[in-house]
């Protein structure tokens, strides 16, 4: 017999696992959470939240708290290729390049449009904090860290866990219906024979969290600084800084620094040499710094080959891990969370069959391969940047100041050269304006019903999305006024797993319909009209633009804000079709 016995067991408490147990918790869900470590990250790790997150936050009440605490727009939505940050010589502290960034600067009125969030900048040291305790106020005494998983097995009933307490040695036994793998790979798929696939042991990055005062020499705008050096071996080589806070822009006062090694050099491992090297690397000789902690973590780009294993589900870095280009990692972990929640509360309380939970893996693995081989691409491309800047791999440090002397030389070859390598960078707004990759990512089978269309078209380079009802697709957003106030079409399906049917002005017989399904099945759901004289007001006419249905029409969304199915028009029995359409999206 159990010690516990609870529906679901979430096994790592990082923010993959935290924001899971937020979104169950809200959906009603009975859960624990075991994690290995005794707290929190310790580390700065991911900082970047995409819009989709933050839109997930929202949607749990949790976007607010973390944009009191994160770094304001202003000052996050640039970044920038330099020399060094001080020094007195004729390349040093000079820029090659600055680009808006993450829906700064130009780029801000397109994000607003687009969604009801502006991005976030906040790096899980800070973040697992907040989340743990959101996750605790939720479900008072079910998130345990110091407890580590030692053995797992599943039957035809359920799943077996054997879970260790770190503070007093004790075996606790728990009886889960299921399991959510959130452990970053540390146990839950090695334990089921779960390969992750794709190159490894590419590079050693070394990533360093220091205390410095950089006030004097730092852009208040700024997010990232590359450093491009005649005494590096090009970005990577010479590193990229991120300000940590807690106060944000210029006067951070920690700081992370990335840079790498090959696998084989033996350097990579002496940590006394760090402090010197990031004093060099920045031409800031004198700088007083303090070093917190130095971390190594290997460059790859691998896929789980199963999200799923009978009863378990993988979630975050047990499901997939690359570079941290683009800010993919985190911000993937929480939509991972985010998709299968709302399925978990509808198979344990008996709204939807178990097929609804075949529709994670087909859903979120090829997600997570896109955003494997995005990370890479953007990763690699720095090199590109590198041979834009007219650095050539292998010449020694006095071909590289050649070719520096050469990019700011005040003559037309100068300016050809400056020409030259803004084309380039350019590309790299494959990371940094990746618009349309955050959050116009769809899913083409699962819980939904394709209606056959086209699906609209894909900028090559990520950054220019377009709104779509097609099914598969989230929701387009769109302010409406309902009631007197102000809401996102977002906000109709609400914290819960409701679901929601949008329907045109003339769509009354689909909300009728809606409504008297969901009473009969005990689904929740929230159906509105949206346009002059309906339910919602549709005040900028923007839900007329991207609606992609007649007056008489509908659109029925997700608890996860992806669209399930549409009509275009209007239908001879409505009942009857919404009937097949909930039997079909929830495996009824």
């Amino acid at each position: 017999m159990a010690d516990l016995d609870v529906p679901v067991l979430v096994v790592g408490g990082g923010g993959c696992g935290l924001s899971a147990s937020i979104f169950l918790s809200d959906l009603g869900v009975d859960h624990l959470v075991v994690e290995r470590h005794s707290d929190t990250s310790h580390l700065p790790k991911a900082h970047y939240l995409n819009q989709r997150t933050m839109e997930v936050f929202r949607q749990h009440g949790v976007a607010d708290s973390v944009y009191q605490v994160a770094t304001p727009m202003e000052q996050f939505g640039k970044v920038r290729w330099r020399t060094s940050l001080g020094g007195h010589g004729a390349l040093d502290a000079r820029t090659f390049y600055e680009m808006d960034a993450f829906g700064g600067g130009a780029l801000g009125d397109t994000y607003a449009a687009d969604s009801p969030c502006l991005s976030s900048n906040y790096p899980q040291i800070r973040l697992e904090p907040l989340l743990r305790r959101h996750a605790e106020q939720r479900a008072p005494g079910r998130i345990r860290f110091g407890h580590e998983l030692v053995e797992l097995s599943q039957d035809a009933d359920g799943m077996f866990a054997v879970v260790t307490n770190h503070d007093n040695g004790e075996e606790l036994t728990i009886r889960a219906d299921y399991v959510v793998g959130a452990d970053g790979g540390k146990a839950v798929g090695s334990m089921l024979g779960v390969q992750l696939q794709g190159p490894t042991g590419l590079l050693d990055m070394v990533s360093t969290h220091l205390t410095a005062d950089l006030s004097e020499y730092w852009d208040d705008s700024c997010l990232i600084t590359w450093f491009v050096n005649p005494e590096g071996t090009g970005s990577w080589g010479s590193g990229a800084m991120v300000p940590m806070g807690p106060t944000w822009g210029k006067d951070s006062e920690e700081w992370v620094l990335h840079f790498t090694f090959g696998p084989e050099d033996p350097d990579r491992f002496d940590e006394d040499a760090i402090g010197p090297r990031i004093r060099e690397l920045l031409k800031l000789p004198d700088l007083d710094l303090t070093i917190h902690r130095v971390s190594h973590w290997i460059l790859e780009g691998v896929l789980a080959d199963r999200y799923r294993v009978g009863r378990v589900f993988l979630a975050g870095d047990a499901a997939h891990r690359h570079p941290p280009t683009t800010g993919l990692g985190l911000n993937t972990a929480i939509q991972d969370a985010h998709n299968l929640a709302w399925k978990l509360a509808a198979v344990l309380d008996g709204r939807s069959g178990q097929a609804l939970l075949d529709s994670y893996e087909p859903e979120r693995q090829p997600i997570g391969m896109r955003n494997v081989d995005w990370a890479m691409f953007t990763f690699l491309n720095h090199l590109v940047i590198d041979a834009g800047m007219g650095l050539v791999p292998g010449q020694g440090p006095e071909a590289h100041a050649a070719a520096f002397q050469d990019f700011f030389a005040e003559n037309p070859m100068g300016e050809t050269r400056r020409a030259r390598a803004a084309e380039v960078i350019e590309t790299q707004r494959t990371e940094f304006q990746a618009h349309d990759l955050e959050i116009g990512f769809r899913y083409d089978a699962g819980a939904l019903v394709p209606d056959g269309s086209e699906a609209p078209p894909r900028d090559p380079m990520g950054r220019v999305h377009h709104p779509t009802s097609r099914p598969g697709h989230r929701l387009p957003h769109a302010w409406l006024e309902r009631d007197g106030a102000r809401i996102s079409t977002l906000d109709l399906t609400g914290r819960s797993a409701r679901f929601a049917l949008l329907a045109g002005p003339g769509g009354e017989a689909w909300t009728t319909a809606a409504e008297q399904l969901a009473d009969t099945l005990g689904i929740a759901l929230t159906a509105v009209r949206i346009g002059d004289g309906a339910d919602c007001a549709d005040p900028t006419g923007r839900w007329a633009q991207v609606r992609q249905i007649g007056d008489d029409g509908a659109v029925l969304v997700r608890p996860d804000n992806h669209v399930a199915w549409r009509s275009i028009g209007a239908a001879a029995d409505p009942a009857d079709i919404l009937t097949r359409v909930f039997e079909s999206v929830l495996g009824t």
